[in-house]
């Protein structure tokens, strides 16, 4: 993705601070309570570390970050705006989350699912990018009190995990919104950790929906990943170890360690959990690792039933099409095609094949979804369920066919 000028290319960046460094036990005993309030930075030089202060010019002491104890702050009731109704609905249900593991630490954010402790957030956070899957996993919740969580379940294919604590009461589940009634310019706000600062609160508006981005694949070491480790910078180009994911867009702020929080709309209510951010410039982490108002988040639908799926059975299920596909344009389609998915080889007695794809149809809608390319087919198709049934608008010898196919498992692919 280039700008009008052509000058920089956006990439994607997760929107963790789960980057592998050195483990500081100060980063720790501030989440522990023994700096109150806010988790304090002691400088600048420990900011870029853990994600970055870019261009702050000045050092931030411990003094003057301490205030906030994970709440909604309201000094003047009679200048009460809809930001603050709905952060102060939603933020006792986003967490802070600290990992450690293999001599590195990060910090992201999460979003409660369940009065007894069941928290959602991304894969990303809980591997620290895959570098680790035996990582310890702290949980700072909304009124400063700190638990030891342990993993339920991740699903790397759409880099969701729900984590598990044994709360002292109860916690407050956060109440998820119908993300497929969104709209384009509906506001926003965004709620979790970035750089460390809990109950961060940024707003802004819905940019685009259905955007596809590609991330690295953040499965942990022992599920199959090469665990590169360090923030995954990825363009929209193919890679072997990578996902595709369909998200929200936003130009709320959202920066390293707001992973896993909630992006919510003006009642309160979860939109989507946030998950990366777009950087210009260059893929080192020293250049643009900031917010550059592009932020993406999973739509709250795909990520509820996912997170569900992983508290009832340890796991998320696929659907999958059965067909390789790749970029319309790529595959020496008719010139007249300029968007779409291409049907190369279909799975023989696969759900493509048994509703009557054919090898050289092209895909350019999925239900009344848009298909520009193949990554916006196999992310559309990756985060339905198993049996589903879809309507596809394919061209096939200068004619549009709509074909309904009834998604498998992809459990059974090989």
């Amino acid at each position: 993705m280039t700008v009008p000028n052509g000058h920089y290319n956006a990439q994607f960046v997760f929107d963790t601070q789960a980057k592998p460094q050195p483990a500081k036990p100060t980063f720790f005993a501030m989440l522990n309570g023994k700096l109150t309030k806010h988790s304090a930075l002691t400088g600048i030089a420990m900011g870029a570390a853990m994600g970055g202060l870019i261009g702050a010019g000045v050092g931030i002491t411990t003094a003057e970050i301490t205030n906030g104890a994970g709440t909604v702050i309201i000094n003047n009731t009679q200048h009460v705006n809809w930001v603050t109704a709905a952060a102060q609905k939603a933020s006792p249900s986003v967490v802070t989350i600290s990992v450690s593991g293999g001599g590195s630490a990060g910090s992201g954010s999460g979003v409660v699912l369940s009065k007894d402790g069941y928290i959602l957030t991304n894969t990303h956070v809980v591997t620290l990018e895959g570098a680790t899957g035996s990582a310890t996993i702290e949980v700072r919740t909304a009124d400063d009190h700190v638990y030891s969580a342990s993993v339920v379940g991740t699903d790397p294919t759409n880099d969701l995990a729900v984590i598990k604590v044994n709360p002292l009461g109860s916690l407050v589940p956060a109440v998820f919104a119908n993300s497929d009634q969104i709209n384009v310019g509906d506001s926003v706000v965004a709620i979790g950790s970035p750089l460390g600062l809990d109950a961060t609160v940024t707003s802004g508006i819905v940019s685009a929906l259905n955007r596809t981005i590609q991330v690295a694949n953040s499965a942990a070491p022992e599920n199959g990943s090469t665990g590169s480790g360090g923030l995954q910078f990825l363009g929209t180009g193919s890679s072997a170890n990578s996902i595709n994911l369909s998200v929200i867009q936003t130009d709320a702020a959202i920066n390293p360690g707001n992973s896993g929080g909630a992006l919510v709309n003006d009642q309160g209510q979860v939109l989507g959990i946030n998950v990366a951010i777009a950087s210009a410039g260059s893929s080192s982490i020293s250049s643009q690792s900031g917010s550059i108002g592009v932020g993406f988040a999973i739509p709250a639908n795909n990520a509820h039933r996912i997170a569900l799926e992983i508290m009832k059975t340890g796991k998320a299920t696929h659907a999958m099409l059965g067909a390789y596909i790749g970029d319309a344009l790529s595959s020496g389609s008719d010139a007249a095609v300029t968007i779409g998915a291409k049907v190369v080889k279909l799975t023989p007695g696969g759900p493509a094949a048994k509703a009557g794809l054919k090898v050289g149809d092209v895909v350019t809608r999925f239900n009344n979804l848009i298909v520009n390319s193949a990554t916006d087919l196999t992310a559309d198709v990756r985060i339905q369920a198993p049996n589903t049934q879809v309507e596809l608008t394919v061209l096939r010898g200068g004619q549009s066919l709509k074909i309904h196919v009834t998604l498998g498992n992809a459990i059974n692919l090989k």
